[in-house]
Protein backbone atom coordinates (compact mmCIF):
# COMPACT_ATOMS: atom_id res chain seq x y z
CA UNK A 1 0.00 0.00 0.00
CA UNK A 2 1.15 3.11 -1.09
CA UNK A 3 2.50 5.62 1.62
CA UNK A 4 0.44 9.44 1.68
CA UNK A 5 3.88 11.03 0.48
CA UNK A 6 4.09 8.96 -2.11
CA UNK A 7 0.47 9.35 -3.59
CA UNK A 8 1.23 12.40 -3.23
CA UNK A 9 4.08 12.69 -5.15
CA UNK A 10 2.42 10.62 -7.71
CA UNK A 11 -0.37 12.95 -7.99
CA UNK A 12 2.36 15.88 -8.55
CA UNK A 13 4.17 14.23 -11.15
CA UNK A 14 0.53 13.85 -12.60
CA UNK A 15 -0.35 17.19 -12.44
CA UNK A 16 1.67 18.96 -15.75
CA UNK A 17 -0.56 18.51 -18.84
CA UNK A 18 3.29 18.36 -19.96
CA UNK A 19 4.01 15.36 -18.09
CA UNK A 20 0.83 13.47 -19.40
CA UNK A 21 1.91 14.43 -22.88
CA UNK A 22 5.35 13.14 -22.47
CA UNK A 23 3.67 9.65 -20.86
CA UNK A 24 1.65 9.61 -24.17
CA UNK A 25 4.95 9.68 -26.29
CA UNK A 26 6.48 6.85 -24.73
CA UNK A 27 3.42 4.25 -24.45
CA UNK A 28 4.38 2.48 -27.32
CA UNK A 29 7.64 3.67 -28.25
CA UNK A 30 10.42 4.24 -26.04
CA UNK A 31 12.07 7.55 -26.54
CA UNK A 32 15.20 9.57 -25.32
CA UNK A 33 14.86 12.68 -24.00
CA UNK A 34 16.50 15.30 -27.16
CA UNK A 35 13.60 13.00 -29.06
CA UNK A 36 11.00 14.15 -26.87
CA UNK A 37 12.61 17.84 -26.20
CA UNK A 38 12.34 17.37 -30.38
CA UNK A 39 8.43 16.61 -30.92
CA UNK A 40 7.08 18.78 -28.13
CA UNK A 41 9.25 21.56 -29.09
CA UNK A 42 11.23 21.95 -25.82
CA UNK A 43 14.67 22.83 -24.60
CA UNK A 44 16.28 19.93 -23.46
CA UNK A 45 16.77 20.70 -20.21
CA UNK A 46 12.78 21.39 -19.72
CA UNK A 47 12.27 17.95 -21.06
CA UNK A 48 14.86 16.29 -18.88
CA UNK A 49 13.06 18.16 -15.74
CA UNK A 50 10.07 16.32 -16.05
CA UNK A 51 11.25 13.03 -17.42
CA UNK A 52 13.32 12.91 -14.27
CA UNK A 53 10.16 13.30 -12.35
CA UNK A 54 8.55 10.66 -14.07
CA UNK A 55 11.04 8.16 -13.36
CA UNK A 56 11.02 9.15 -9.89
CA UNK A 57 7.27 8.27 -9.52
CA UNK A 58 7.90 5.14 -11.77
CA UNK A 59 5.35 6.46 -14.25
CA UNK A 60 8.72 6.13 -16.87
CA UNK A 61 11.60 3.26 -16.92
CA UNK A 62 14.93 3.95 -18.44
CA UNK A 63 15.60 1.56 -20.97
CA UNK A 64 19.48 -0.18 -21.46
CA UNK A 65 21.46 2.94 -22.93
CA UNK A 66 22.25 3.65 -26.48
CA UNK A 67 24.68 4.81 -28.80
CA UNK A 68 22.96 7.52 -30.72
CA UNK A 69 24.03 9.39 -34.41
CA UNK A 70 27.32 10.85 -33.25
CA UNK A 71 27.99 8.41 -30.39
CA UNK A 72 26.98 9.92 -27.63
CA UNK A 73 24.88 7.88 -25.00
CA UNK A 74 21.10 8.17 -24.75
CA UNK A 75 18.79 6.70 -23.20
CA UNK A 76 15.63 5.90 -23.77
CA UNK A 77 12.61 5.83 -21.55
CA UNK A 78 9.14 3.97 -21.69
CA UNK A 79 5.90 4.00 -20.03
CA UNK A 80 5.12 2.09 -17.31
CA UNK A 81 1.30 2.50 -17.51
CA UNK A 82 1.16 3.21 -14.17
CA UNK A 83 -0.29 5.96 -14.56
CA UNK A 84 -3.99 4.65 -15.77
CA UNK A 85 -4.72 3.77 -12.19
CA UNK A 86 -3.46 6.76 -10.56
CA UNK A 87 -6.01 9.13 -9.10
CA UNK A 88 -5.06 12.70 -9.47
CA UNK A 89 -7.19 15.16 -7.60
CA UNK A 90 -9.10 17.95 -9.55
CA UNK A 91 -7.87 16.23 -12.77
CA UNK A 92 -10.70 17.31 -15.31
CA UNK A 93 -9.20 21.04 -15.74
CA UNK A 94 -5.87 18.92 -16.56
CA UNK A 95 -7.34 16.45 -18.47
CA UNK A 96 -9.04 19.13 -20.96
CA UNK A 97 -5.99 21.02 -20.81
CA UNK A 98 -4.23 18.45 -22.04
CA UNK A 99 -6.34 17.56 -24.53
CA UNK A 100 -6.12 20.75 -26.06
CA UNK A 101 -2.92 21.09 -26.10
CA UNK A 102 -2.66 17.24 -27.84
CA UNK A 103 -5.05 18.35 -30.86
CA UNK A 104 -3.71 21.88 -31.25
CA UNK A 105 -2.90 21.93 -35.56
CA UNK A 106 -4.85 18.71 -36.02
CA UNK A 107 -7.03 19.20 -38.68
CA UNK A 108 -11.15 18.92 -38.23
CA UNK A 109 -11.20 15.90 -40.23
CA UNK A 110 -8.60 14.30 -38.12
CA UNK A 111 -10.31 14.76 -35.05
CA UNK A 112 -13.51 12.08 -34.50
CA UNK A 113 -16.29 13.78 -31.82
CA UNK A 114 -19.16 12.12 -30.45
CA UNK A 115 -21.47 14.48 -28.43
CA UNK A 116 -24.94 13.08 -26.85
CA UNK A 117 -27.65 14.73 -24.33
CA UNK A 118 -28.73 11.90 -22.10
CA UNK A 119 -30.94 12.48 -19.27
CA UNK A 120 -30.84 9.82 -17.04
CA UNK A 121 -31.06 8.54 -13.32
CA UNK A 122 -28.03 8.67 -10.68
CA UNK A 123 -27.52 4.80 -10.86
CA UNK A 124 -28.38 4.94 -15.03
CA UNK A 125 -25.44 7.36 -15.49
CA UNK A 126 -22.92 5.08 -13.02
CA UNK A 127 -23.93 1.91 -15.35
CA UNK A 128 -22.95 3.53 -18.52
CA UNK A 129 -20.08 5.04 -16.95
CA UNK A 130 -18.98 1.71 -15.48
CA UNK A 131 -19.74 -0.27 -18.75
CA UNK A 132 -17.31 2.57 -20.86
CA UNK A 133 -15.14 2.41 -18.86
CA UNK A 134 -14.75 -1.24 -18.79
CA UNK A 135 -14.42 -1.00 -22.26
CA UNK A 136 -11.86 1.42 -22.19
CA UNK A 137 -9.54 -0.51 -20.22
CA UNK A 138 -10.02 -3.53 -21.93
CA UNK A 139 -8.25 -1.82 -25.06
CA UNK A 140 -6.06 0.36 -22.85
CA UNK A 141 -4.57 -2.51 -21.53
CA UNK A 142 -4.19 -4.25 -24.49
CA UNK A 143 -0.36 -4.29 -26.19
CA UNK A 144 -0.07 -2.35 -28.74
CA UNK A 145 -0.37 -4.05 -32.07
CA UNK A 146 2.00 -4.50 -35.06
CA UNK A 147 1.62 -1.80 -37.97
CA UNK A 148 -1.26 -0.33 -35.19
CA UNK A 149 -1.35 3.69 -35.24
CA UNK A 150 -1.01 5.50 -32.38
CA UNK A 151 -4.48 7.18 -31.20
CA UNK A 152 -5.94 8.56 -27.97
CA UNK A 153 -8.99 8.95 -26.48
CA UNK A 154 -10.80 11.68 -24.33
CA UNK A 155 -14.06 11.39 -22.82
CA UNK A 156 -15.98 13.75 -20.61
CA UNK A 157 -19.13 13.28 -18.28
CA UNK A 158 -21.04 16.01 -16.87
CA UNK A 159 -23.76 18.24 -15.77
CA UNK A 160 -25.76 19.51 -18.34
CA UNK A 161 -26.49 23.04 -16.40
CA UNK A 162 -28.93 24.66 -19.43
CA UNK A 163 -30.94 21.02 -19.65
CA UNK A 164 -31.53 20.97 -16.01
CA UNK A 165 -34.16 24.55 -15.87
Amino acid sequence: MPTDDLVQARARALSSPLRLRILRLCLHESRTNKEIADILELNPATSLHHVRTLVGSGFLAAEEPRRGNRGAKEVPYRSTRQSWGTRIPDAAPLLVDTFLQEIDGLEPQEIQVIRVGLKLTEETQKEMLGRIREIIEDYAMREAEPGGVATSLFLAHHLDVTGNK
